[in-house]
């Protein structure tokens, strides 16, 4: 109880770490975006200013170029400077309004551009009047010349408030950029804060994903060798099933041979004595065409109850083997060849899935062939017309494997389970020993066949041997 104890501590201790690191991250991300806010407004403000000084310089400008136009006019008497003038005294007036619209929030300010107004209107009243006085004339009078020194005057006291004025927009783009100074200082310091939270938070994730990870990993290995403890311990179970249901078929195989032995011998005896009772009944009685054919009759049935005997006996009897070495490929190829009337008969064709690398088997080539035909005779009459016969052999657990798959009718699980049996099949016509002679054919070789089918999916006979 105490590790599930503590690891909850220390996932708790976990969630807290990160939950508390992310506020901080939070907490500084929040403050520098508000202070990033505050720079970006200040500096805004601060180009303001810069606009508000840059526009009263042109409104200087513009008005020293109405007084040079004026100049211009009265000393060259030419009509073309009063054109400048009046330019220069519509810049002025819009430049001013400018300003005007650009200090809008600052009532200081605007006090103050009421008054400059004032002063740009009397300087423009007296070029007025120097225009005035040379045009009643057109020669320097001395109110002309007095007109220009009160003039200039006033141009001397026009600068004097503008730099007045530019002087207060000055000290606000100072102290805004005081502002913009103390806002970066402490966007540094949240960058500051931020970096260090953010290293303490990465070192602080590799640590316990490192230690998540090792415990990940050793998790995995007991998994992964659990598993193969399963795995091993499924195929053990498996192989021994396997070999249970091998063994099961050959004590069923065992029973079978005895009992067929037993029935040879119960009925060959009685059989030898009708023979030889007909034989005697046929020598001492003269008949006639009926009885003639009534002892022929009994002869035919007791041959054919003979023959059948020894096809039972030589199903289940331990037969000898004359091996030979020859590949798998080609004892099948032989096989396929020998039921080439019934394939092309029936329209089936062969699906041929070899190993080519295949080793050679070590059989009795006649009797192995027996075997094959038998299979493939079988999946033929199970297969509809015009359906695949499916062959493949390959290495499987140090044996040779040869897999025989049709796509027929198939079996359900009564029926396979009494396949191998003798006399019994699911043909209409048939005696039912060909498979078991099959069975005994591979047994024989120390070899293997099971069947797998199912109801209207075919039926896949799968046989193992040793290699030569």
């Amino acid at each position: 109880m105490l590790k599930p104890f503590f690891f909850d501590k220390i996932a708790t201790r976990t969630r807290v770490g990160f939950l508390a690191a992310f506020v901080l991250l939070l907490i500084s991300n929040l403050l520098t975006y508000v202070s990033t806010q505050k720079v970006s407004s200040q500096a805004k403000w601060m180009n303001h200013a810069n606009q508000v000084i840059h526009d009263l310089d042109n409104l200087l400008s513009f008005t020293t170029r109405a007084e040079s136009a004026v100049r211009g006019y009265v000393i060259a008497d030419n009509k073309d400077q009063l054109v400048n003038f009046e330019k220069s005294v519509d810049a002025i007036d819009s430049t001013l309004q400018l300003v005007r619209i650009q200090t809008a929030e600052n009532n200081i300010q605007q006090k103050n551009l009421d008054t400059l107004q004032l002063y740009i209107r009397d300087i423009v009243f007296s070029l007025e009047r120097r225009i005035s006085f040379f045009d009643s004339g057109h020669v320097i009078s001395s109110q002309l010349v007095q007109e220009s020194r009160e003039g200039n005057n006033l141009v001397i006291r026009l600068e004097t408030f503008v730099h007045k004025i530019q002087k207060i927009e000055r000290k606000l783009w100072d102290e805004r950029s005081e502002n913009i100074s103390a806002y970066s200082r402490l966007i540094r310091i949240l960058n500051f804060i931020s970096m260090i939270v953010a290293i303490i938070l990465t070192a602080y994730s590799i640590l316990v994903f490192n230690k998540e990870n090792r415990a990940k990993k050793i998790a995995d290995e007991q998994a992964d060798e659990f598993r193969k403890q399963l795995e091993n311990r499924v195929d053990q179970l498996a192989e021994l099933n396997a070999e249970l249901i091998e063994l099961r078929g050959l004590e069923k195989y065992a029973v079978t041979g005895r009992i067929a032995r037993t029935i040879a011998h119960e009925v060959r005896n009685p059989l030898t004595n009708i023979n030889l009772a007909i034989e005697q009944l046929k020598s001492e009685f003269d008949g006639n065409e009926n009885s003639e054919m009534f002892f022929e009759m009994v002869s035919r049935n007791s041959e054919r109850i003979n023959r059948l005997v020894s096809d039972l006996l030589d199903s289940t009897r331990t037969t000898e083997i004359n091996r030979e070495q020859i590949n798998i490929n080609d004892l099948l190829d032989q096989c396929i060849a020998e039921t080439e009337d019934r394939l092309q008969l029936n329209n089936i064709q062969i699906v041929k899935e070899y190993d080519p690398h295949i080793c050679e088997v070590n059989v009795d080539i006649k009797k192995m062939k027996i075997a094959f035909v038998n299979l493939i005779v079988n999946a033929i009459e199970a297969s509809e017309n015009g359906s695949k016969l499916f062959l493949t052999t390959r290495h499987e657990k140090n044996k040779c494997e040869i897999r025989i798959r049709d796509t027929g009718r198939g079996m359900n699980s009564e029926q396979l389970g009494r396949l191998f049996e003798p006399f019994f099949t699911t043909k209409q016509k048939g005696n039912g020993l060909g498979l078991a002679n099959t069975h005994n054919i591979i047994l024989s070789h120390n070899g293997s066949i099971k069947a797998q089918s199912e109801s209207g999916k075919g039926t896949e006979f799968v046989i193992t041997l040793d290699f030569a």
